[in-house]
């Protein structure tokens, strides 16, 4: 993804208290306001079509306070400096990262850390990922030196068949034996679309699966039949938010359940109001 160039005001430069205090504030709102540590984000590609500051506004108009973001948003070769100017405007416009990605990893050891000590700067407390099943070893080592959480990201059909991490039995089978910060941000819609291969998985029972390894989550519905996402609580649509957050807070999970909507790119704000009332009313049947 190519990255595009910020607004003027990313580039300012917070002195080394201001990051400190914009990084423990993005740790310190990362739970709450769905259940009691449950907190509702976006993840920033819902605003694809949008340049940084254009999309923190429309988070903001949406009541979101945290946001899982991806390298056009925040490239991850931005150098510190271009980082503090980052966390300012967040700060500005009252969002936290809480996450990014979804990002490779593979056996290269210093690429892999690389990536973490983005996310250390950033202060993001996971790294939505898609790792290649050689590149453990690395991340155990990084997880448990950075303390920050590798959470694999299901993509359902890819093509004529299954991406390599097409469900929480799949990601658990390899996960178990490493590092207890190596886990998952499941992506409810793409658990839905595998019904497209045959293979029924309900959401909630994949949380459940992951247990104590839920980092992070995409929460999406979709269509099959049009194979495209809608609002939460569309006839069309067959994600159960309530049992989904339910299943989250009986597995202890405490952070960030982040909305990402793929639909009309060009104006997702309308639609998005849609899921975050529901989400929100969800939460409150959940909690």
């Amino acid at each position: 993804m190519a990255s595009v160039p910020l607004s003027r005001r990313s580039f300012l430069q917070a002195s080394a208290t201001g990051l400190a205090g914009v990084v423990l504030g993005s740790r310190a709102r990362a739970a709450g306001d769905l259940t009691p540590d449950i907190s509702l984000g976006v993840q920033s590609y819902t605003f694809r079509n949008f340049d940084l500051e254009p999309a923190l506004k429309r988070m903001k108009e949406l009541g979101i306070a945290n946001a899982e973001f991806y390298s056009k948003h925040i490239p991850v070769n931005s150098p510190p400096d271009k980082i503090k100017g980052v966390l300012q405007l967040c700060k500005e416009y009252g969002v936290a990262p809480a996450g990014f990605g979804v990002q490779p990893f593979g056996k290269d050891h210093e690429a892999n850390r690389k990536q973490f000590e983005f996310a250390k700067t950033l202060g993001v407390r996971y790294l939505s990922a898609d790792p290649s099943p050689d590149s453990f070893d690395s991340l155990d080592k990084l997880c448990d030196e950075y303390k920050i959480a590798i959470a694999i990201h299901p993509h359902g059909p890819v093509g004529k068949g299954a991406h390599r991490w097409p469900s929480a039995e799949a990601i658990m089978k390899a996960v178990k034996d490493h590092h207890k910060l190596i886990g998952a941000c499941l992506d409810t819609g793409h658990l839905i679309r595998m019904a497209q291969l045959g293979e029924t998985l309900d959401p909630a029972q994949q949380v459940r699966v992951m247990g104590e390894r839920n980092f992070g989550m995409h929460l999406k519905d979709h269509d099959n039949k049009r194979k495209e996402d809608v609002p939460f609580g569309d006839p069309a649509g067959v994600l159960d938010v309530a049992a989904v957050l339910k299943a989250l807070k009986d597995v202890g999970f405490k952070g960030v359940v982040s909305i990402e909507y793929e639909a009309n790119p060009a104006d997702p704000s309308p639609d998005m109001k849609k899921c975050v009332e529901y989400a929100r009313a969800a939460g409150k049947k959940a909690g």
